[in-house]
């Protein structure tokens, strides 16, 4: 499997992200975007027509516009085009893959982002990329990880049930968190401790991700159990505190 050509559908933080990574580490590769919100220029941006016959194509769109995207670029897609997904869920998408009769396809979720990324220095080195379902040949799928590592990613295969299992549990407890402390209007001091710039660390890195949040809740089965848990221990620890709610 050789990838000359790699196509991103959706431009948003994520996808301008990825774009930024693939033009950094991979010059040698044309890169074709489209995206509903930028007319097609012929150096960066095409049309979905030519971006879905790339070698690679990347759908970087919301969670919840997910199954009306792959519809939309279902009779569109190369002979030979991979489809690869990279959302935060990884039950969902599956399944909307093979539902949709995409025939070559892999769901991925890269845990890291933008702030990760910048956060040690630009490198991808022991970052962590997920990978779940795939139609693929196990061929195929040495070359997906041998690419992936020799970018010095970490590299981790797992079934879309245990991945959403444990991204309820880290990524959306964080993001809950993140996002109460921030509504909370908590901000640092000039007397914060370690533990606090850790925290403060965690809810800056989610502080601007409300939709994805939102979307994972919808999306991830497991992320209601979560939620009870947390309520009843927030609830548990107030009351031990002496205050009654």
């Amino acid at each position: 499997m050789q990838v000359k050509c790699i196509g991103i559908i959706g431009f948003g933080d994520f996808g301008q992200f990825l774009f930024r990574l693939a033009k950094e580490h991979r010059p040698d590769i044309t890169i074709k975007v489209f995206s509903s919100r930028k007319a097609p220029d012929g150096a960066d941006f095409f049309s979905l027509e030519d971006v879905c016959k790339t070698d690679l194509l990347l759908v970087c769109v919301p969670i919840a516009a997910f199954e009306e995207t792959i519809t939309k670029i279902q009779p569109l897609l190369g002979a030979e085009t991979i489809v690869c997904d990279v959302a935060t869920v990884k039950k969902h998408t599956s399944t909307v893959l093979r539902e949709k009769g995409i025939p070559r396809f892999i769901s991925t979720h890269p845990m890291f982002g933008p702030y990760s990324y910048e956060k040690q220095g630009n490198s991808l080195e022991n970052l962590r990329v997920t990978l779940c379902d795939s139609s693929l040949t196990a061929e195929e799928m040495i070359s997906v990880t041998t690419f992936l590592r020799n970018a010095k990613l970490t590299v981790l295969e797992m079934t879309s049930d245990e991945h959403d299992r444990l991204v309820a549990e880290t990524l959306f407890l964080t993001h809950l968190i993140g996002q109460t402390v921030k509504k909370g209007g908590f901000e640092r001091t000039s007397i914060d401790t370690v533990s606090f710039g850790f925290l403060m660390d965690a809810v800056e890195s989610v502080a601007d991700d409300d939709a994805v949040v939102r979307d994972v809740d919808s999306f991830n089965s497991y992320c209601k159990d979560v939620l009870s848990r947390f309520e009843k221990a927030e609830h548990e620890t107030a009351r031990s505190l002496g205050n009654k709610i």
